[in-house]
């Protein structure tokens, strides 16, 4: 299983668990990012930080650190 962070750009993929701990996870999942939803990685800057996604028709900026608490597949 791999983090959102480790996914390359133009790919598509599905949430299976959020790790983080209390506000962290729940500001995840306010922005809409649950179990079972898909993501479509649109760019990842030069260095890493931050990862664009489209989440439910809309466009998302995420740290690297969120990004890491996001298990795909």
């Amino acid at each position: 299983m791999k983090t959102l962070k480790e996914v390359s750009c133009n790919m598509t993929v599905k949430v299976t668990k959020i790790s983080g701990e209390g506000p962290v996870k729940r500001r995840l999942m306010d922005m809409g990012i649950t179990k079972g939803v898909n993501v479509f990685v649109r760019k990842v800057a030069p260095l890493g930080d931050p990862v664009e996604v489209t989440v439910r028709g809309y466009e998302l900026t995420l740290r690297k650190a969120d990004a890491e608490m996001i298990l795909v597949e």
